[in-house]
């Protein structure tokens, strides 16, 4: 047994052509019933006549194929269109004479080509069934009686091409916001892909290229190459995190980002021979949103590039907490030399500044006046991630 729940869902799995034939078999007995004989759309001034065996046939023409209305919308209207005109050339006058407006808003909604050829043939149609309709009346109904009722049943049609170009720019509008989404989280993946691997790989191509010239030193070179193996493990774990954004199920309570670990990170960074000097100031406030791993990032990029670009020079790391930001401060005074690892595309930078901007903080990256480089970020804590 199916649940009264599960009937819509039931019902809209059906074929569409199954689904609009109760409305076709709807209209065909009601214009059956003798009460509504002759009651229906009457187009010209023939009399009224009885119902016979042509007459259950013209109703049954414009009744059933609107279960087609969707799927082949220009046969509807065609079939629905010949029964409409055998029903008014004898004089009918049948209930299912409304069916007409019915196709013709189906074919405007539905009819993904040759709309406008199919417009220019109905339009030339309507024209020899008004004119053997205005000469069997005996003229007995004006002209522009045809011509209004013409214009009646443009207005269907109008209503239908207006449903389906509002459907067409909402299927946009939601391929756009899809593409967006995905453009988004891509860009959100390898940034963080960028923040991650490029500070490990960073310190150990720097700590692998000291290890070189430790080998008259074999405890330094232990040191040295245990470093190495400790930025490697620590790069295995932050991907593993990075992993976790495409988990279906990750979500901002799942998020593990390295924050607090700021002494971890001037650490590691010491160690691949940066000489670093850090202060932290203020408590963490208890809801800081993206704004701690935000703050965190800054730093990781920051001594990437000091030991990139001025590597052994001095470099000070300053982050403040405070009730309601959170203000990094990472300068290098400029006097070490170039490490040895691959050159920077500026990505980087630009990702910490999308990251702040989001936030509504600010953020500045640029040589100071007696030499280095300096880079600071504001950012407000408490926004959603």
């Amino acid at each position: 047994m199916i649940s009264l729940r599960r009937i819509p869902e039931v019902w809209h799995r059906l074929d569409v052509t199954v689904r609009d034939l109760p409305f076709g078999l709807l209209l065909l007995a009601g214009s059956l019933v003798p009460e509504f004989h002759n009651h229906g759309t009457q187009v010209g001034g023939l009399p009224a006549r009885p119902f016979d065996t042509l007459a259950v046939a013209a109703v049954a023409l414009q009744s059933l194929p609107l279960a087609v209305r969707r799927r082949w919308p220009v046969v509807c209207l065609a079939l629905v269109s010949l029964g409409f005109a055998v029903d008014q050339l004898r004089g009918y006058h049948s209930f299912a004479g409304t069916a007409v407006p019915i196709a013709l808003l189906s074919v405007g909604a539905h009819l993904e080509r040759h709309r406008r050829v199919t417009a220019l043939l109905s339009s030339v149609a309507y024209v020899p069934l008004a004119v053997a309709l205005y000469r069997l009346g005996s003229g007995a109904e004006a002209p522009s009686e045809f011509v209004m009722y013409y214009l009646a049943l443009a207005l269907p049609w109008g209503i239908g091409a207006w449903l389906r170009s509002t459907r067409v720019a909402e299927a946009e509008r939601r391929r756009r916001v899809a593409e967006d989404t995905r453009t988004a989280e891509r860009t959100r993946i390898a940034r963080e892909l960028h923040d991650v691997v490029t500070h490990h790989v960073t310190a150990m191509v720097v700590q692998a290229e000291a290890a070189r010239y430790l080998t008259a030193a074999p405890d330094r070179l232990d040191q040295a190459l245990t470093a190495v193996t400790d930025t490697g493990r620590r790069a295995i774990t932050d991907l593993r995190h990075l992993l976790d954004l495409l988990n279906p199920d990750y979500g901002p309570e799942s998020r593990t980002p390295a924050v607090g670990r700021f002494l971890t990170l001037v650490e590691q960074t010491r160690r691949a021979g940066q000489p670093v000097e850090f202060t932290e100031e203020g408590t963490p406030a208890e809801s800081t949103g993206s704004a701690d791993l935000v703050a965190y990032r800054v730093v990781q990029e920051a001594l990437t590039n000091a030991l990139k670009y001025a590597h052994g020079g001095r470099t000070s790391v300053q982050v403040r907490h405070g009730e309601r930001e959170i203000t990094v401060e990472v300068g290098t005074d400029g006097s070490g030399t170039r490490a040895g690892s691959p050159g920077g595309s500026g990505r980087g930078l630009a990702g910490l500044r999308e990251r702040v901007d989001v936030l509504g903080g600010d953020f500045h990256a640029g040589h100071r006046t007696g030499g280095g480089f300096v880079v600071r970020a504001r950012i407000p804590a408490g926004s959603a991630s």
